[in-house]
C-alpha cells in the first residue's frame, strides 16, 4: 500500500469524496491506495486486446480508468504524479509505456435519460467534449482532411448517426496519423445508456433497440479488427452477452467478480484499510469499519467498498464520534430489490430471510446478461445481485456456476431490509388494516394480534435482529392509509415508536414495540412498553382527542402481542 502522505489530515480525506481525477488526486496530495501496478499487469496481458472489467458502482472503476489514461497519455507528462508508486518499481516498463501512447478516453455515464432522443443528445454532447480536448489534431498535415471534417462535425454535434458509431475509430485513425503509434482505448461505464433504456422501455417505446443498435456500432467499429488499436479497457457493472454488444471482437477478455486476475484492484484489503485507519489516528474504528463495508470478495480476494471507507473516514475527521451510516444506497439502483420481492412465479422470502439472518443460499448465477433478460429468471435475478453487490460469494475457492452466496456486510443488509419493509407497506390489503383500525380501537388484544401475527408472517422477518426493524414494519402498516403516523417523533417526555392519528374522528393510538428474548417474555414485555408509554407521558399533546389508546407490542421472530388500553386505565 502507499499513502500519498504519511500523515492523513482530515483535509485528505475529505478532497478524495466524490473525486475521481487521478492527476488531482495525487496533485492536491490527498488519500490515495496505490492500485497502478494494475496498469503493469494490463499492458503486460497476453491474454486479451480488449479488456473489459465489471464490478458494482463505487468500487473505483472510473479512478483506475483516470490512472491509465494520465500514465499512458503521450500529451501528457505524468512523472510527478506517480512517483513513488508501485508501477515506477517497473523501470524499463515505464520507459517504454508511461506517456508513450495516445489516449482516447470516454466515458458513457451521463449518456442516459428516459428518451432515446435525449439521451442521444447527451452522448453527442460527450463525443463533443472529448473532440474539444483534443482540437489540435484536426489541423495537422498527416489527418486525412476527411476524418477531420468529421471530427468537427462530432465537435459541433451536427454529426450524422454514422458519423457517431464510427467516432471512436475515426479519431484513433486521426490520432494515429499525429503520433506515428496506435491507439489506447479507454471506455468507463460503457453499459450505462444501456441500463437506463431498460429501465424505460415500453411495448410503445422500442427505447433499449435503438440504444443497443447504437451502441453496438460505436463499440464494434472501434474493436473489431481495428489497425490503430494497442488494446482497450473497458469498464462497467455487468458484462453483457458477448453477441449482443462484443459481436466480432477479437482477443476479447472480461474479468468479473467472478475472476481471479486483476481481482485486488478494485476495491480496498483489510490491511489497505488498517493501514489508513492507522494513518489517521482511527485504528479503534477497525471493526466497525470491518462489519460495515468489508465483506466483498472479488476472484479470491476479500475488499471493503472505497466510497464508502474514505466517507466514513472524512466524517469521522470531521466528529471522531461519528456513526457509520449506508452511503452507497444512494449510489446506486435498488429496484431490482423490489423486483425479487414482487414477482409472484416465484417465492425467495425464505431465501432472503436466510440472507439476513446472516446465512447462504445456493445459487446458479452467471457473468453473461443482457439487460432485456436481466428479469427473465430467478438464476439471472441473482446473478444480478452479484454482479451488482448485494450479494457476494461466501466462499473464493467455490468454483463453478453454483455458488454459495451471502450478504457481504451490515451496509447492505440494511438496504434488504429497507427494501423488504417498503414492499411490504405497498403491499399490505386495505381490508387487513381496517381490521386491524376496529381492533385498536375497540381494544380487541386478540384480533389485533392474529392480524399483527398474520401480516409479519407475510413478510421477511429477522430471528436475531433489534427493535428498529419492528418499529419500521409497524410504520409500514399503517403509512399512506389516510392516517398521520409520526415514527420515533418527540411526545412527553421520550420517544414513542408509533403515534397514529385519526384527526376526522379525533381518536389516536400510541404504540410501543419491544423485541423479546424468548416467547414466554412476551406478556411481560407489553407490560414494560405500556408502562414506558405511561411514565414517558407519551400521550402528552393530544388534547382535544376524544379516544386515546396505548397500546404495547411484543415480538418474537415472526410472532406478535398486543396489550392495549384506554388512555387513563
Amino acid at each position: 500500500m502507499n499513502l500519498s502522505t504519511e500523515n492523513i489530515a482530515a483535509k485528505n480525506f475529505a478532497a478524495v469524496v466524490g473525486e475521481s481525477d487521478f492527476a488531482s488526486l495525487r496533485r492536491e496530495n490527498a488519500f490515495y491506495v496505490d492500485k497502478t501496478e494494475m496498469i503493469y499487469e494490463l499492458a503486460n496481458n497476453e491474454r486479451s486486446k480488449v479488456a473489459l472489467f465489471t464490478r458494482p458502482r463505487r468500487f473505483g472503476k472510473t479512478l483506475a480508468m483516470s490512472m491509465m489514461e494520465n500514465f499512458f497519455n503521450i500529451r501528457k507528462d505524468s512523472t510527478d504524479i506517480f512517483k513513488g508508486l508501485d508501477v515506477c518499481a517497473h523501470e524499463n516498463f515505464c520507459a517504454k509505456w508511461m506517456n508513450r501512447y495516445p489516449v482516447l478516453f470516454i466515458s458513457f455515464k451521463d449518456a442516459e435519460s428516459d428518451t432515446f432522443e435525449t439521451a442521444y443528445a447527451k452522448l453527442k454532447n460527450v463525443l463533443a467534449d472529448m473532440c474539444k480536448n483534443i482540437s489540435d489534431i484536426d489541423s495537422n498535415a498527416n489527418v486525412n482532411p476527411f476524418d477531420a471534417q468529421i471530427f468537427n462535425r462530432l465537435k459541433a454535434q451536427t454529426g450524422s448517426e454514422s458519423d457517431v458509431q464510427n467516432s471512436l475509430k475515426t479519431i484513433m485513425r486521426m490520432l494515429h496519423a499525429v503520433y506515428g503509434k496506435k491507439v489506447i482505448l479507454l471506455i468507463d461505464e460503457y453499459d450505462v445508456p444501456l441500463a437506463k433504456a431498460n429501465e424505460k422501455n415500453t411495448a410503445e417505446n422500442q427505447y433499449y433497440e435503438r440504444m443497443l443498435d447504437l451502441i453496438k456500432g460505436i463499440m464494434s467499429i472501434a474493436l473489431k479488427d481495428n489497425e490503430f488499436l494497442q488494446f482497450a479497457a473497458i469498464t462497467g457493472c455487468l458484462r453483457l452477452a458477448k453477441e449482443s454488444v462484443f459481436t466480432g471482437t477479437n482477443n476479447f477478455a472480461s474479468y468479473s467478480v467472478l475472476d481471479e486476475e486483476f481481482s485486488q484492484f478494485f476495491g480496498f484489503s483489510d490491511s489497505e484499510v488498517r493501514s489508513a485507519l492507522k494513518a489517521a489516528g482511527l485504528s479503534r474504528k477497525a471493526e466497525t469499519v470491518k462489519e460495515w463495508y468489508d465483506g466483498y470478495v472479488f476472484g479470491n480476494s476479500y475488499v471493503y467498498c472505497p466510497w464508502d471507507v474514505v466517507n466514513y473516514l472524512s466524517a469521522l475527521n470531521r466528529n471522531s464520534e461519528a456513526q457509520p451510516k449506508n452511503y452507497w444506497k444512494n449510489t446506486s439502483h435498488n429496484g431490482v430489490l423490489m423486483t425479487f420481492a414482487s414477482r409472484t412465479d416465484f417465492d425467495v422470502s425464505d431465501k432472503f430471510e436466510t440472507l439476513l439472518n446472516g446465512g447462504t443460499v445456493t445459487q446458479t448465477v452467471t457473468d453473461l446478461l443482457t439487460y432485456d433478460t436481466l428479469h427473465s429468471s430467478e438464476d439471472n435475478l441473482w446473478s444480478v445481485l452479484l454482479m451488482t453487490g448485494y450479494v457476494t460469494k461466501a466462499n473464493p475457492d467455490e468454483k463453478g456456476d453454483s455458488v454459495s452466496l451471502k450478504i457481504p456486510n451490515r451496509e447492505i443488509a440494511s438496504i434488504f431490509e429497507d427494501t423488504v419493509v417498503r414492499y411490504f407497506r405497498d403491499n399490505v390489503s386495505a381490508d387487513s388494516i381496517n381490521r386491524l383500525m376496529e381492533a385498536l380501537w375497540s381494544g380487541d388484544e386478540n384480533c389485533a394480534t392474529d392480524i399483527i401475527s398474520d401480516l409479519l408472517w407475510d413478510t421477511v422477518s429477522f430471528h436475531d435482529y433489534h427493535e428498529n426493524y419492528y418499529h419500521a414494519f409497524l410504520a409500514g402498516v399503517f403509512v399512506g392509509r389516510g392516517y398521520s403516523v409520526e415514527s420515533n417523533k418527540e411526545s412527553g417526555l421520550g420517544r414513542p415508536a408509533i403515534l397514529l392519528k385519526d384527526r376526522k374522528n379525533r381518536r389516536a393510538v400510541v404504540i410501543e414495540a419491544k423485541k423479546s428474548a424468548k416467547e414466554s417474555d412476551m406478556g411481560k414485555d407489553c407490560d414494560k412498553a405500556l408502562e414506558q408509554i405511561a411514565a414517558g407521558k407519551y400521550a402528552e399533546g393530544l388534547d382535544g382527542y376524544k379516544q386515546i389508546m396505548r397500546c404495547g407490542a411484543a415480538f418474537f421472530r415472526k410472532r406478535a402481542k398486543l396489550k392495549i388500553r384506554e388512555n387513563g386505565l
